[in-house]
């Protein structure tokens, strides 16, 4: 099931962007299978395995990584792997005898995709650190945020994410796609401060053209302009309204009962917080599901601001089915969709010791020397 089922991958278990990308690769089909260490290690912010879901679809197995039985038992994965990725502080995996050295001397056409904070080399490579300071360090941070506020923190979405399990899982594609015409592997070296810092080009160049302050919230899509924000109902809850087009402005007024002359013109910044006030108060006029009666599915670009739990109830999200429940726990579908190879639905994770090693090498060679392997405590 999926577009890259075949495809074996080796995860070395991290935290974070790392899981994220493993868990986007198995829900396309990948054959993946993530290695996790043999003595408990506290890693990220724990909880119970059903709600750690980027654990998801696919299996655990516990290998003894301060063993040269453990070490050969990988590098025995590795010689039939399509890809690996690891998520350690640079250094780590060579000193363990599975760095890209030793990975590809076994499977030359490996791609060896590797997960940082700053990258391999650099006078910060070696500093602690998390998606925060990254994102701090590129631009972003400073840009996010309302106007004389401090810069707001938008959750891990930035950094750990979208710059960094989105970016080495579209390099590691890339990279498998030119091993199968060359034969030849290489390193994916996704930096989440590089990745983090490629998401802000849009955002350099209209900076660069004079189109973008660097004071936040005083630009068109950070809350600067008001007709692109989010505002409280009489209810106490909010909704967004977007409407940067001429035309989708004007509608936007007409449905609120503006009379266009009494609004001042749309990219008229020095009338920004007039034009703010106006919709401020006119939004306090009704409620929520009133404003969505009224408004949503036109073309003023607008939608109610959900928390986590009225997001899966929407009309549209249950429509596409965008949220399953999977072991009692709402969460996101796979995604994207694809029309001939759709992904199997995801399976809830499952912790190493509760699965036998020999379901857990399912699809690998290796499978048929479990109990050799499980001998020399490698595994089990």
């Amino acid at each position: 099931m999926g577009p890259l089922k075949g495809i074996k991958i080796v995860e070395l278990a991290g935290i974070g962007p790392g899981p994220m990308c493993a868990m986007l690769l198995a829900e396309l089909g990948a054959t993946v299978l993530r290695v996790e260490r043999r003595a408990p290690v506290k890693l990220g912010i724990e909880r119970p395995l059903k709600y750690n879901l980027l654990l998801r679809g696919r299996p655990q197995i516990a290998v003894d990584l301060k063993e040269k039985a453990g070490i050969d038992f990988v590098l025995s994965l590795v010689e039939e792997a399509d890809a690996l990725i690891e998520g350690f502080r640079p250094g780590v995996t060579e000193r363990l005898g599975l760095g890209p050295d030793a990975c590809l001397e076994r499977n030359p056409r490996l791609v060896y995709g590797r997960m940082t904070g700053w990258g391999q080399t650099g006078p910060l490579a070696q500093a602690a650190a998390h998606d925060l300071n990254y994102i701090a360090l590129t631009g972003a941070l400073a840009a996010i945020g309302r106007k004389d506020a401090p810069p707001t923190p938008p959750l891990t979405l930035v950094g750990d994410l979208g710059g960094g399990a989105l970016y080495l899982a579209c390099g590691m594609l890339a990279a498998i796609i030119e091993a199968q015409r060359s034969g030849a592997g290489q390193v994916v070296d996704a930096a989440i401060s590089d990745c983090a810092a490629h998401l802000m080009t849009n955002f350099f160049g209209m900076h660069a053209a004079g189109l973008m302050s660097l004071e936040r919230g005083t630009n068109f899509s950070d809350s600067g302009a008001p007709y692109y924000d989010s505002y409280v109902c009489a209810d106490g809850h909010y909704i967004s309204i977007a409407p940067i087009e001429e035309r989708f402005f004007a509608q936007l007024l007409e449905r609120l009962g503006f009379d266009p002359a009494s609004v001042p013109p749309q990219d008229d910044r020095a009338q920004w917080p007039r034009m703010r006030r106006l919709f401020a108060d006119r939004f306090l006029e009704r409620t929520r599901a009133e404003w969505c009666a009224l408004l949503e599915g036109t073309d003023v670009c607008f939608a109610p601001v959900l928390t986590m739990a009225e997001a899966p109830a929407h009309p549209h999200m249950q429509a596409r089915r965008v949220f399953v429940e999977i072991d009692g726990v709402t969460q996101p579908a796979p995604a994207p969709r694809f029309s001939r190879t759709p992904p199997a639905a995801p399976i809830a994770p499952k912790a190493a010791a509760d699965t036998p090693p020999a379901e857990a090498l399912a699809g690998w060679r290796i499978a048929d020397a479990v109990a050799e392997w499980a001998a020399h405590g490698a595994i089990g």
